[in-house]
């Protein structure tokens, strides 16, 4: 026998090792990755901006510091360093950081990964490049988009990647996509927010890699034959569209083409108010709904056939529901390209190819996680998609019929067989009404007060004939028949108009909401996604989630209180000097009937004001001759507005104590006495607001540090 030489290691107890309790709470969680990785997109847009290398090294030690703890932090636990409900505290907490973290981080990623030069000037000149895309302005003008643009004595590296031209001649030949053209027309730099706080084209443009905007009046002179590839594909797909229109003709045609190939040029800017007017616009834009409606039509049809199939007794035991799941998938993504494969259509085929890709894995195709999944991708892709009414409306609509699924599988068996189809999309109808109406009029400052009548006139037709219709269309093109299911189509689209027009005349169909401030839309759409995800039963919800849904509801309260409460600015100046809006016990009276009718229009538009611009100036408060306007504010205070040739000068003179002298020209005062704006203060500030405090006027620039490349 050896003689011992050492103590033997001591062993660990069985009791150190703590097991982990069989309550532990990790399931429910994946639904919070995507509001999570929003948060984090969210946060860079308020200060969008491209990072620079500590920043983006300091982002990364977050993550993974957050990572690091979400890893170990169990590990801990189980040696008994702390305790379990601790221990997923703090896991969860960490996996909540890096979430965020990895949600900016994907913000700043896509931008630099977009970033290409932006005009600074304007520009005057020949402007060549390909076509990428034709379509309709709001002003009814058509568009050109071009990329590899070419500008005269500008060097590449700060030639835009792309600019959009508005063609002021309404019989301008249009050109082929793909087709490289020439034309001399003005360009200048994306505009900035109308008022502080307003919607920013700039950054919109940034991400769409727009470096210019302008009009062109020249005719569009070939410079090359159409390229081949894909836009070959895209050609068809118009020349699709324009058969559409010409097979069914007028508005009914281009709103049937609208709905097929996502080709919306040939519809009026007349339809299109009408539409808004009566909360019907969301069916010319190819959204969820069309791509679901498409997809679960041609599922259905492949189901029955294969219920058909079997019942014949041929493939008995398999799968067949996953071959109408794999058809319906090839389905929808045709349609993606059939129509141009927008972001809006983008995300509707994620959401719909998640959803039959449950079906392929057997899962349920309508839950949470589908739809987490779906915006987790979607995010991941096209992070700056958040912040979009469409990306927003879209998914609230979905989570809104996700919830209302239950109820309505317990009152389906009581319907008659022959008008469930209709009784459901009756009640989806109402329901994406519900849920989208509230984020609609923040975004766009309308509510279409019968837009629910409207949509359960109009949608009914469109699930039943019109979606149908188009598929079979479709396929009867194969051969040469469409004739007959274009025929459905055109009347199930003019129903659609008629619908418009009818609730788009009633009284009062329109109301104006005057425009949120910024906290409100993100506090009620969180607000609103915690109260869900934190929603049980009041048996089975914990002390967390019965914080979370008090939370959730908490900050919905307070968002509709805060936009109750708001006041709008008392004075509003545009970027460039050409506008002063003052507002008045009868609402905001411009300085000019006439300029700047873009911001003119989106501060009525903001303030729930329907009035046009001459409308508003001829409203009780200015005084003076043309150039030169005045008006009297609290305080002894006035404000000046000057215009025209020589306003510069004329503003040093009548600039003094106790007054705001907005001027058109540069006055080149480097001390003025009075609170002075001109063209040289508002290109650094952009537009601003004032209001009156204890001691005097208060104001509040817009942003005026545009995304930029370094």
């Amino acid at each position: 026998m050896l003689p011992q030489t050492g103590a033997a290691p001591a062993m660990r107890p069985a009791a150190a090792i703590r097991p982990r309790p069989a309550a532990a709470a990790r399931a429910g969680l994946f639904p919070w990755v995507p509001v999570l990785l929003s948060m984090g997109i969210a946060l860079w847009f308020w200060r969008p901006a491209l990072l620079v290398a500590w920043q983006w090294s300091a982002l990364a030690m977050l993550v993974a510091v957050a990572l690091a703890v979400a890893l170990r932090v169990h590990r801990s636990a189980g040696r008994g360093l702390i305790g379990w409900q601790a221990a997923d505290a703090l896991h969860l907490a960490a996996l909540a950081v890096m979430l965020v973290g990895l949600g900016t981080g994907l913000a700043a990623f896509r931008a630099a990964q977009v970033a290409a030069p932006v005009l600074e000037w304007r520009y005057y000149g020949p402007i060549e490049g390909r076509v990428t895309e034709i379509d309709r302005s709001s002003r009814d003008r058509m568009r050109v988009t071009l990329d590899q643009v070419l500008l005269r004595d500008l060097a590449p590296d700060r030639t835009p990647a792309k600019v959009r031209l508005s063609l002021m001649d309404p019989d301008a030949d249009l050109p082929p996509l793909g087709q490289r053209v020439m034309l001399t027309g003005h360009l200048g730099p994306p505009s900035p927010p109308a008022s502080p706080g307003s919607f920013d084209f700039r950054t919109y443009a940034w991400f769409q890699e727009l470096g210019a905007v302008g009009y062109a009046r020249t005719p569009i002179m070939s410079v090359a034959l159409p390229q081949g590839g894909l836009w070959w594909l895209h050609r068809a797909r118009l020349k699709v569209s324009a058969a559409i229109r010409d097979r069914i003709g007028g508005q009914a045609g281009a709103v049937a083409s609208a709905l097929m190939t996502g080709d919306r040029s040939g519809i009026s800017e007349d339809t299109n108010e009408v539409m808004r007017a009566s909360n019907l616009y969301h069916i010319i834009s190819i959204s969820g709904l069309h791509m679901g409606m498409l997809a679960g039509f041609v599922y259905s049809g492949l189901r029955l056939l294969t219920v058909a199939v079997q019942g014949a007794g041929i493939g008995l035991g398999r799968p067949l529901h996953k071959w109408a799941a794999g058809g319906a998938l090839a389905a929808a993504a045709a349609y993606l390209w059939l129509s141009g494969g927008g972001v809006a259509t983008e995300r509707a085929f994620v959401m719909v190819a998640v959803m039959l890709g449950a079906i392929l894995a057997d899962r349920r195709a309508i839950s949470f996680r589908s739809v987490a999944l779906a915006g987790t991708v979607i995010l991941i892709l096209t992070p700056e998609a958040v912040t979009g009414a469409g990306f927003q409306m879209s998914f609230a609509a979905t989570i809104a019929l996700i919830i209302s699924y239950g109820p309505w599988s317990r009152i389906a068996p009581n319907v008659p067989w022959w008008i469930r189809p209709l009784a459901m999309l009756i009640v989806s109808s109402l329901v994406a009404a519900m849920a989208t109406s509230p984020i609609a009029a923040a975004h766009f400052n309308r509510m279409a007060q019968y837009g629910l009548l409207a949509n359960l006139l109009a949608v009914p037709v469109m699930g039943t004939l019109v979606m149908p219709a188009g598929v079979i269309g479709a396929i009867l093109a194969l051969v040469g028949a469409e004739a007959p299911a274009l025929w459905v189509m055109g009347i199930g689209t003019q129903w659609m108009l008629l619908v418009a027009e009818y609730v788009a005349g009633l009284g009062g169909a329109v109301m104006a909401v005057s425009k949120p401030p910024a906290a409100v839309i993100p506090m009620m759409e969180f607000g609103a996604v915690l109260a869900i995800l934190c929603w049980r039963a009041k048996a089975q919800r914990s002390m967390a989630q019965t914080c979370g849904l008090a939370s959730g509801l908490a900050m919905m309260v307070a968002a509709a209180a805060i936009w109750a409460t708001a006041h709008r600015p008392l004075i509003l100046i545009a970027p460039e000097g050409k506008a002063v809006g003052l507002m008045t016990d009868q609402g905001r009276a411009m300085s000019k009937p006439k300029g700047g009718s873009f911001v003119t229009s989106s501060w009525l538009q903001e303030d729930g004001d329907m009035a046009a611009q001459d409308i508003s100036a001829a409203r009780p408060a200015w005084q003076g001759d043309t150039r030169d306007r005045w008006a009297d504010l609290p305080d002894g205070w006035q404000l000046w507005h000057l215009t025209g040739k020589g306003s510069g000068e004329r503003a040093a003179k009548a600039c003094r104590a106790k007054r705001i002298v907005v001027a058109a020209e540069k006055t080149g005062l480097k001390t003025p006495d009075c609170l002075l704006f001109d063209p040289a203060s508002l290109r650094r500030t952009g537009a601003v607001a004032v209001d009156f405090g204890k001691d005097g006027p208060v104001w509040h620039q817009g942003d005026m540090a545009p995304l930029r490349i370094p």
